[in-house]
């Protein structure tokens, strides 16, 4: 069981060190979009169904090529794209003096 465990916390210290490349990437997409924002003219151009059509679509294919989930991949996609959206909204709220 030791063997185990060992190889568990090994793994678990190989995803902490991805957790940590991935949220330095997504605050790289998180300072794009906040770029990005005050540039849509109003809330259609935040939600661009074709936008997230487009980007769905495209990581689906990325998934499959580098062998994971497209399914999965998709699910995560549409979460971080709504939350991003929701900062979005935000931001223009609070510009427009909400």
């Amino acid at each position: 069981m030791a063997d185990t465990g060992s190889a568990l916390t090994d793994i678990r210290a190989r995803i902490d060190e991805l957790d940590g490349e991935l949220v330095g990437l997504l605050a790289r997409r998180e300072a794009l979009v906040r770029q990005a924002a005050p540039l849509k003219s109003d809330q259609q151009a935040v939600r661009a169904p074709e936008r997230v059509a487009q980007v769905v679509a495209r990581v689906r294919t990325l998934a499959s090529r580098a062998g994971a989930d497209p399914d999965v991949i998709e699910r995560i996609y549409r979460g971080m794209i709504q939350a991003f959206i929701d900062l979005e909204t935000d931001e223009h709220h609070r510009r427009a003096g909400g």
